[in-house]
């Protein structure tokens, strides 16, 4: 299977030859997600998962070509925890943005997903899903093309990222480590040589923080809207 070309889906689940299956690429796959969940992408290797499933890491070639498959399944897995079930409302900044909310959660639970490198190539049956779903969400905007609506879902899933990306740091940054942030801020503006940036400080009215999930629901409706116009 290795050798054979194409991506891991192009393949059959185990080769022609050899005894019958005793695992399906899906429990493997669930194995290595929920070691990534726990330790991180780096720890997933062959040789890892194999340990966990009790077997030995030849074992687990006659399923899958390598890490790389292995990664691209897990990816895949996670694409089809995202709740594409619901009607669409008819409104393509609405829908898109229940969709990125959706996405941001998968990546929270996920973390490790944030460190898989992007690959616009990497479609397995749950992301074809998804893009037809954000297409379909989009076909109301009828004056986009085709390429601007494949843009559109590439900002909206790269802003889904950056906010679980910045979530997930501020939630693993020590308080004194965010607070000496904020006083250094102070400090710079008080100095005087970024009017703008004082003027802007200075007209903050106090109030409750702005939680992570209201401030990403405000800002993707204003940038979907701008790219959907």
């Amino acid at each position: 299977m290795p050798d054979e070309p194409g991506t891991v889906w192009d393949r059959p689940e185990r080769g022609a030859r050899g005894p019958a299956p005793v695992r399906t690429r899906a429990q493997i796959t669930a194995v290595a997600v929920a070691l990534a969940d726990a330790e991180g992408l780096a720890a997933v290797s062959m040789r890892r998962v194999a340990a966990e499933l009790g077997t030995g890491p030849a074992s687990l070639y006659r399923y899958v070509g390598g890490r790389d498959d292995l990664v691209d399944l897990m990816i895949d897995a996670v694409a089809g925890e995202i709740d594409l079930s619901g009607p669409l409302a008819g409104d393509p900044v609405e829908d898109l943005a229940v969709l990125a909310m959706h996405t941001k959660d998968a990546q929270l639970r996920h973390p490790w997903m944030l460190d898989v490198p992007p690959e616009p190539e990497r479609l397995g049956p749950c992301a074809i899903d998804y893009l037809e779903h954000g297409l379909r969400a989009l076909e109301p905007a009828e004056s986009m093309t085709g390429q601007a609506k494949m843009e559109t879902i590439a900002v909206m899933n790269g802003l889904a990222s950056l906010f679980a990306r910045t979530e997930l740091q501020e939630r693993s940054s020590p308080t004194e480590r965010q607070a000496a942030y904020a006083a250094h801020l102070t400090q710079v503006v008080a100095e005087g040589r970024h009017p703008l940036l004082a003027g802007l400080v200075a007209r903050q009215v106090p109030g409750p923080h702005e939680d992570h999930q209201a401030l990403f629901e405000r800002l993707i409706r204003r940038v979907l809207a701008g790219l959907i116009g």
